[in-house]
């Protein structure tokens, strides 16, 4: 058999997540919830129940 010691190693430590050094989420235009973009997103942001029902509400207004 032949041993591969790299094969044992464990991988390279990685930073934790949610340390402040990612961008702060948008707020959703309607209701003032996070949205699932980041602040620097130009435009409306809508969080997923407003974007949900804004899609909704152009649908039926066709």
């Amino acid at each position: 058999m032949d041993d591969d010691a790299s094969y044992c190693t464990p991988p390279a430590a990685t930073p934790p997540t949610g340390t402040g050094t990612a961008e702060a989420f948008a707020e959703c235009v309607l209701c003032r919830e996070p949205t699932e973009y980041p602040e620097s997103t130009k435009g409306a942001t809508f969080c997923p129940v407003c974007a949900w029902q804004e899609a909704g509400r152009s649908a039926c207004s066709g």
